[in-house]
Parts: structure tokens; sequence; C-alpha cells
């Protein structure tokens, strides 16, 4: 799901819906931290509203919902170079390619990659040519003379290569401008960079019609530095008529459980109820329950940044919707072809397992095909359709 490094998100693919059968947020087990997703009131404009979004919100960190704009609405660093010059490109309404583009035409060559590093941070302009570029984009951008300049700091260290941070390891399994740089706006850049993950156990649970019907993980996350107190975690579907109906949270307290449903993704943000010493370990566990889609599931994935110790995926199916054929595979990023196909057998619990010990960087999934007439009436009768990762 989501962390500086540990496995930051879940995403219920082929046009699923996820929810959770078995996990009735009504148990009466008297830790659990329930949260029933609801429409967020409409809220005033914001100076740049995010433009895919409507929302649903619930328990943040006030008790009260959140809306689209309060999700967003992080520090953007607006006396930053980055966070000064993102804002003009939002006011402007300009993309990255336009921008390139429009360098191009006054002679500077100026890839959309070094303009992406530059509005997040990652690097800034020092040599001549990126020093000419600063002053076009000041015009390009409308912004006044020397404005973006005198924002630049001292030259970076040139040398050797630093581990790439939360972010650059979060870029390169994702890739630019994905759902999950999307849904957490500002916070992406920082999100969980003070938790890893240990070991993560994911269950999904897949109904009668073919649909998945429910997601619980329990996610073992240890501490980088003294302080952390919380983790977001991001769960993505590919089917919009897949909304959270209830979460129920059984270890940690749901700060925030905020529904984009532009994005089809849901925002939980979760707090361990302490703060941990350096490389002390803590345990998150949640379920959520979403309202069922139309068209069968066909597969689930997970990406993780960084090693995991282990990682156990499990899928259970309905009697009436068991699938012909499983298998597991992975992938290097989000896009990629899946290398490593090897197909898993269904156990008499109706079940098929994954267990990974140092589990790699990348996306890993379990996928499942139905063969004609499987299922019910309003069961599955062809595999599903559907295939994005991100």
């Amino acid at each position: 799901m989501s962390s500086d490094t540990q496995t930051d998100e879940a995403h219920a693919t082929g046009p699923g819906s996820t929810g959770a059968q078995a996990m009735n947020p009504r148990a009466s087990d008297p830790r659990a931290t329930e949260a029933r997703a609801t429409p967020a009131p409409h809220a005033e404009a914001h100076p740049t509203p995010a433009p895919h979004a409507e929302a649903h919100a619930t328990a943040a960190r006030t008790g009260e919902a959140l809306t689209t704009s309060a999700l967003h609405a992080a520090a953007t660093g607006a006396d930053t170079f980055p966070g000064v010059l993102r804002e003009a490109l939002n006011r402007r309404g300009l993309s990255l390619e336009r921008v390139s583009e429009r360098l191009r035409v006054r002679g500077i060559t100026i890839s959309q990659a070094t303009l992406s590093s530059w509005q997040r941070g990652r690097s800034q302009p020092e040599r001549a040519r990126s020093l000419q570029a600063v002053d076009v984009l000041e015009e390009i951008l409308e912004l006044p003379a020397g404005s973006l300049r005198s924002l630049l700091g001292p030259r970076r260290p040139r040398g050797r290569t630093t581990p790439p941070d939360a972010e650059g390891a979060a870029l390169q399994i994702l890739g630019e401008d994905s759902v999950v740089e999307k849904a957490l706006g500002a916070r992406f850049r920082h999100f969980n960079q003070e938790t890893s993950s240990l070991m993560v156990h994911d269950i999904v649970k897949v109904g009668e019609t073919g649909t998945l019907s429910g997601i619980s993980t329990t996610n073992v996350l240890r501490a980088k530095r003294a302080g952390a107190d919380r983790a977001i975690f991001v769960l993505s579907f590919d089917d919009e008529a897949a909304e959270p109906v209830d979460i129920r949270v059984t270890c940690g307290r749901l700060a925030e459980a905020t529904y984009l449903k532009g994005l089809k993704s849901l925002v939980l943000e979760i707090h361990f109820g302490r703060e941990l010493a350096k490389l002390d370990t803590t345990v998150v566990s949640y379920a959520v329950e979403v309202s069922p889609s139309e068209t069968p599931a066909t597969h689930y994935e997970r990406w993780s940044r960084t090693n995991l110790h282990e990682y156990l995926q499990q899928v259970f199916f309905h009697p009436a919707a068991l699938p012909a054929d499983c298998h597991r595979y992975v992938r290097e990023k989000v896009g990629d072809p899946p290398r490593g196909r090897r197909r898993i057998p269904l156990s008499d619990a109706h079940d098929v397992h994954v267990l990974t010990s140092r589990c790699k960087p990348g996306v890993h999934g379990v996928a499942w095909e139905y063969g004609t007439g499987t299922g019910g009436t309003g069961g599955p009768g062809t595999s599903g359709t559907g295939d994005r990762p991100g």
C-alpha cells in the first residue's frame, strides 16, 4: 500500500471491485476502528483545486469529513523554486510537454523529464543553458523577471550517486503522473518516509459473481527514524462502480479515509497509537468492503518500492465462481509485461496463495481466468478484462 519503501499500493484489477465479504465491520472486536465511506460535503473553491477529483471522505484527523481540496491542500513549498514552478504551471494550465515545446521554439532544449525533476525538487537548473531556460520560463509562465532565478540554491555537489529517496524509488516503479501520485498530491513526495515494510499479508475475496468483494491487509512496519507514528496506504480499483462501503482497522487507528472517485482510489491514513523508536516495529491491519461491480475481476496486484522480508498473497474464491486457471507473475514496474508467470493450484478451501521471501521491488500479482459456463446466475461466464496496474 504505502510507504517510503514498503509495499505501497494494492491494486484490485480486472474491472473488479474491492470489499470485504468476510470482514463485517460490525464485528464485535472492541479494538476495531470503523468508518463508513460517505460523500464529502462540497468544499469552498481552493486556489488550485485538483482537476480530477470527486472525493468521498470519512474519519479525518479532526473527526470531520475531508474534501478533495483538503486532501490535496498540503504545503506546496510556495517559497521554493520547485513550489513556485509547480504553482505557476498549474495556474497557467500548461503541461510539461507544452512547456518543453515552447522552450524548443526559442532555441532551448529542455526535456520533460528535466522539467519534472525541477518541479519536484530532485534537481535544479545550474548549467548556463538551464539558467537561460529559467529566464525564458519566467516569460512563458508570466512571472516577474528574476522571480524563479532568485529562488535557486547553491550548486549541488557532484560525484557519487546517492540511493533514490522515497519519491525516486516510487517513481522507478510507478512512473510519472501515476494514480498514486495524483491521489496523494503534495504528500507523494514524502509519504511514509519514516517507515518501511518488513512483511505484508494480503487476503483478497472474490464473491459469487466473480467480483472482488473484499481486501484485508496486515503490514509489519519498522521505523527508519525515531518519532514515526503513522503510515499512508493507497488502494486503487479498475471499476468506477466499486466504491468503499465499510473500512475497519483492527491494528492501528484510522485517521483518514478518502475515496477519490475520479481516480478510483482510496487513501487511508492509519496512526500507530504511539511514536516508535528507531528500528522499532508495529503492526497495521485493515479491511475494506466495497460495492460490487458488474464485471468479474481477473487479477490483483501490489507494488513495492523496496525489498520485503516476506510477502504472502491469498485469493479466496466463492464456490460458485471458481477459476479455471490461476497463475502468479511479476512486473519490473507498472506497465511492463509480466514475467515469471507460473501456474498455482487451487486448494480445497477454494483459495490460491503465493509466498515470496526476500521479495524484490516491483509489481507482484496473481491472475485468474474463468472457463465458459462458470458460476451461477449472474456469475462469470468468461474471463474478465482489464489490466491497468497503476
